[in-house]
């Protein structure tokens, strides 16, 4: 009789700790994704041989990468996440077994009732825990953390047209990273007489920063009447965006004796200082032969300083290509060839519409919104996020089930 108190009040001390532990855990308040538990639920990943070979992967990779590497890099603490996730889930599946056990074993009916009740709330625990793994594993395939980016826009087909369209453009992520309160500064800005940019180059700096851009590497079409067509006919044109993320994991030195520094005289639109002072600055990395060139500041220090930073995140860029296939020609495969029938996006003035073709429901009619760059903007690429991450995520499931 002693010995079944005693087995009795164990397993109640074997309840409350697991409500104690879990009902009143952060688990409780925890937020779930607006899409990700209906697709989860249909799933049966879960039960999955080679999905289990994967996450066995994601441990060993982890172990190995704290083995080997003295710095803890964007994947580091992408993999440190995801093991403490896998953790959780381990230890909850096995309170689970122990729970199944004592139930089993139990003859009381209101304690096997009681078990009963803490089985369907571990449960949803476990739900939650995997939903948050889920989460974590797809939003680390899109892309980590990067404190910092560049961001490149470059007028593609349609002449002068196409370097109006990427001032807009340029215009607009501008008073966009002002509405985001980022930190921005100029690289490179190749202004055209006719009041267009060729190309333009802007270090983006901000927590939230890669997240929100991202999706915007790729060609933009424009659909407009230019200022200059007299007889009213629509001109398509494009603009070429890259998003190339700066880790800081990644270093890159500049040894003076590898640089090769030559100044020369400004050219195209700029005021007096053009072609009358040697302001402008060209610097060639010898070992990779990569090339650049500054003419923006009408002070040579100056433009001196935005070409090497400008050099150093072309060489961030070879780095991270280096170290991951998957991001490998990534300005390549952002911006194509910008042909028209490349595009990502389309911009229709007459229309007043703003179509991106990478997802349903991708359309807004406010294009002067979207160009002021600021809530309407925001709005429309939060909007993009979430379908771009919810096909993301159903392609990840996909793999397991095919």
């Amino acid at each position: 009789m002693m010995f079944r108190k005693l087995f009795v009040a164990k397993n109640a001390i074997f309840l409350a700790n697991l409500r104690q532990k879990y009902l009143l855990s952060e688990y409780v308040n925890h937020q779930r994704t607006r899409f990700i538990s209906s697709s989860i639920q249909s799933s049966d990943i879960w039960e999955n041989e080679a999905f289990a070979m994967y996450l066995e992967g994601i441990r060993k990779e982890y172990s190995d990468l704290q083995q080997t590497s003295g710095m803890k890099g964007n994947r580091w603490h992408e993999l440190s996440k995801m093991c403490t996730i896998i953790e959780r889930r381990n230890k909850v599946i096995e309170n689970l077994t122990t729970l199944r056990k004592i139930a089993q074993e139990e003859k009381d009916k209101d304690f096997k009732a009681m078990a009963a009740e803490e089985e369907v709330e571990l449960k949803g625990v476990l739900q939650n825990i995997h939903e948050e793994l889920l989460e974590t594993i797809v939003t680390a395939s899109e892309g980590g953390y990067y404190q910092s980016i560049v961001m490149e826009v470059t007028a593609g087909v349609g002449g002068k047209e196409a370097m109006l369209f990427t001032r807009d453009l340029y215009s607009m992520y501008r008073n966009y990273c002002d509405f985001k309160g980022w930190y921005t500064e100029v690289l490179e800005e190749d202004h055209m007489e006719i009041g267009g940019i060729r190309h333009a180059s802007l270090c983006i700096t901000g927590e939230d920063a890669f997240q929100c851009l991202k999706h915007e590497g790729g060609v933009h079409r424009v659909q407009r009447i230019p200022v200059t067509e007299k007889s009213g006919r629509v001109h398509t044109s494009t603009a070429s965006v890259a998003i190339i993320p700066r880790p800081d994991d990644v270093t890159v030195t500049l040894n003076s004796k590898d640089l090769r520094i030559e100044t020369k005289r400004a050219s195209g639109a700029g005021g007096q200082h053009v072609n009358t002072t040697d302001s402008a600055v060209r610097i060639t990395h010898i070992p990779t032969g990569l090339q650049v060139e500054c003419q923006t500041d009408r002070s040579q220090i100056k433009n001196r300083e935005l070409a090497l930073k400008k050099l150093q995140a072309r060489l961030y860029e070879s780095e991270i290509n280096a170290q991951m296939a998957s991001t490998q020609n990534l300005r390549s495969s952002q911006v194509g060839m910008s042909m028209r029938n490349e595009k990502i996006r389309t911009y229709n003035f007459n229309q007043d519409r703003v179509t991106d073709h990478r997802i349903e429901d991708g359309t807004v009619h406010n294009l002067k919104g979207i160009l002021e760059g600021r809530e309407i903007l925001d709005d429309f690429l939060d909007n993009l996020r979430e379908k771009s991450h919810k096909k993301n995520l159903m392609e990840f499931i996909r793999r397991f089930k095919d």
